[in-house]
């Protein structure tokens, strides 16, 4: 016989005079909600109470109800309402509607309050940005919305371009399938034919930030020498429809890998641009060296017979000769490599642009889920590729895109980080610089830091040594540290497309190179027997090199809840960075960074922009420039700023920011040129009055 279901009660519901209505001690709410009282009490007094308090009897000590209620869920209703009354806007006496429980529950009061505050779902971004569309086409203008739910107007603004992106990309963001920050990227341009275009062309790429969106969708026309368009062979002066670049890029390059493919890889990777460190945690594979024909060697052999004859004389006129020999004889010794059968089936290969638009292909990259089982156990000691070969990692998480005939897998690449032309919201004022321009600076900072590091043998014990004492002894906490002194590689997730190209990260991979040619990886018994024998001198630079591997000077966004790096953590990690950088004499000019229109002039609003002109060439010639639309802007600027040592704040030396009490040359500009010594193109001063050259010299 089938159970009968229980039936269910409800809670009784009336209504209670305010002042019979307190507090309970069983609120399990401590924590100061998002909303404050005097913002729940504007609400309630502008549209009534919209939910009922949960409540319960109050017994005395002999467990008789004394006509007064505690509320356990609800607390801070009952604190607004009793604002009001101090207000005298509500009666101490106005009933209010409540749910009471019955005292002989077995339910707790606790147990009411966590699931009350538990069980609510919060509504997702989307819909509140698409109900203050609905709000806004039934004629409540921005500034009465902003009012009704305590934000500013230009909140609610925000929000509802956000609800003004096309339909097919608020369902992705809906789905989780992109990020806030990525969704705002796409209201740069309202055109929802061209934003669908740009998420299609990034969305499985290795570079979908926020600020290459918006490059992508500002961006109205290429240069003939960028390297997509070089590329694609493209010989007009510019590329009027960039929408079309990408596809022919995309297009190209996959033609190219399935060429490869006929190598017999297991899985390709295409992308127009890799960032640095792209092959961390993958095996390279060593290979052979093809052998030259006979003819190639008596070539070559000619090559460099005639080469020597050359440079034993070496008059000026022969440099050019020499030059073009150079190059030969190193065609003819950078001879492609010969790998097992085997491996390139359990190998891949990537296919990408090199910085002059030409193809670039680097083979023989092995993932650690397709390593052989029985060489499992080497692989965490002797399989770490060189750091910086090309491009980045992240190849477990790849997500196919066409498999050729032969099985290999190709997956494709994405677009280049570029700049953001936008307009938009630049009035001119003095913002800070935006956080993932930030990340990458610093990135910049941190190789730097690193190559610094890894030829500085005394400095690197002692930060090795503060860190070590640091731990064993807990004269602090340990979080926070520059180094992370395990070793692991740290991955540079925020960084600038020039970073793998610039002059420290090939003094990383020469340095990395010529120690992964000595030793004997894989072979844990062979590396024991080569470290025990090492002099002292190379046992040091050996630890000194692994030790840079360790820097962790990145800025990242913080987070208070404990899950990654706390405020504090990173404000000591920055000081500790500064701290090492003095030592080693750390310059980011020498490094190699200069303010270039993609690295920083177009990342920043136009104050930014006259800022750095003003610092290094002086307030005259600032005032040359502020009367350009920003794209001019950036792009005179970075030919003003070449070779000047201006250095952006967050890459200055703490140290060497101010001595005594005085502002000195490092990212200042120390070599000011006058207005007059500056070699300006007509443009400039096309729109300035014809009194402006005399008053620029009189300053």
């Amino acid at each position: 016989m089938a159970q009968a279901a229980q039936k269910i009660t409800l809670s009784s519901s009336q209504d209670i005079p305010f002042d019979k209505l307190v507090l309970s001690q069983s609120n399990i709410r401590r924590i100061k909600a998002r909303v404050s009282v005097e913002e729940l009490a504007k609400d309630i007094a502008r549209r009534g109470l919209l939910q009922s308090l949960s409540v319960r009897p109050v017994l005395n000590a002999d467990g008789v109800e004394t006509g007064a209620f505690e509320i356990p869920a609800g607390g801070q209703r009952l604190q607004a309402l009793s604002l009001l009354v101090k207000q005298k806007r509500l009666a101490k006496t106005a009933p209010i509607p409540c749910i009471v429980r019955d005292v002989a529950s077995g339910i707790l009061a606790e147990d009411d309050s966590l699931a009350e505050n538990i069980q609510r779902v919060t509504l997702h971004p989307l819909d509140q940005f698409r109900a203050f569309q609905l709000l806004r086409e039934k004629g409540q203008c921005e500034d009465a919305i902003a009012a009704a739910f305590f934000v500013t107007s230009q909140i609610v603004k925000q929000r509802l371009k956000h609800a003004s992106v096309a339909p097919a990309l608020l369902e992705v963001y809906a789905e989780d399938g992109m990020t806030l920050e990525q969704l705002m990227a796409f209201t740069v341009n309202p055109d929802h034919v061209r934003q669908v275009q740009v998420w299609d062309a990034v969305k499985n790429s290795w570079n979908k930030e926020p600020h290459a969106i918006r490059r992508m969708l500002t961006e109205t026309s290429v240069r003939a020498s960028d390297r997509r368009a070089v590329f694609v062979g493209d010989d007009g002066g510019w590329l009027e429809d960039p929408a079309l670049l990408d596809p022919l890029v995309a297009e190209k390059l996959h033609t190219e890998a399935e060429t490869l493919a006929g190598e017999g890889w297991k899985w390709i990777e295409v992308a127009t641009d890799l960032p640095y460190g792209y092959s961390h945690g993958l095996r390279r594979l060593a290979g052979d060296q093809a052998p030259m024909t006979d003819a190639e060697s008596s070539t070559h052999a000619a090559l460099l017979a005639e080469y020597r004859a050359l440079e034993d004389e070496y008059p000026e006129e022969v440099d050019a000769m020499l030059g073009e020999l150079e190059m030969s004889i190193e065609a003819f010794e950078a001879r492609p490599l010969i790998f097992e059968p085997v491996e390139v089936a359990r190998a891949g290969a990537f296919v990408t642009l090199d910085r002059d638009g030409g193809l670039a292909v680097y083979r023989g990259y092995v993932r650690p889920e397709d390593e052989p089982r029985e060489d499992a156990a080497v692989q965490d000691v002797g399989d770490v590729d060189a750091v910086g070969q090309g491009p980045d990692t992240g190849v477990s998480g790849w997500q196919p895109s066409a498999t050729s005939g032969d099985g290999t897998v190709i997956t494709t690449g994405g677009q280049p980080i570029g700049a953001d032309m936008s307009e938009d919201e630049d009035d001119g004022a003095l913002k800070p610089l935006p956080e993932r321009l930030v990340m990458e600076l610093i990135a910049h900072r941190t190789l730097s830091l690193r190559e610094a590091i890894g030829r500085s043998p005394d400095v690197a014990l002692t930060l090795l040594l503060l860190k070590l004492v640091t731990d064993t002894f807990r004269t602090s906490s340990a979080s926070g540290s520059c180094l992370e002194a395990a070793v692991r590689h740290v991955y540079m997730s925020a960084q600038a497309p020039d970073l793998k190209d610039s002059v420290v990260a090939k003094l990383v991979d020469e340095h990395h190179a010529a120690w992964e040619a000595d030793l004997p990886l894989g072979d844990d018994a062979a590396l024991w027997d080569y470290l025990t024998v090492l002099d002292q001198g190379s046992r040091l630079a050996l630890l000194v090199h692994c030790l840079s591997f360790g820097i962790n000077a990145l800025h990242e966004k913080a987070n208070p809840y404990g899950v990654g790096i706390t405020t504090s953590g990173l404000t000591r990690r920055m000081a500790h960075a500064d701290l090492v950088a003095q030592p080693v004499d750390l310059d980011m000019v020498e490094a190699g960074w200069e303010p270039t229109v993609d690295g920083y002039l177009s990342r920043v609003p136009k104050a930014r922009i006259l800022e750095a002109v003003r610092e290094a060439k002086g307030e005259g010639t600032a005032q040359l420039l502020d009367h350009l639309k920003k794209g001019e802007m950036a792009t005179e600027a970075e030919r003003l700023l070449k070779g000047s040592g201006w250095l952006p704040e967050v890459l200055r030396r703490a140290d060497l920011v101010a001595l005594d009490g005085e502002e000195i040359a490092e990212g200042q500009g120390d070599d000011v040129v006058q207005p007059e010594e500056v070699d300006l193109p007509a443009f400039l001063t096309a729109d300035l009055p014809s009194s402006g050259a005399s008053m620029m010299a009189a300053e």
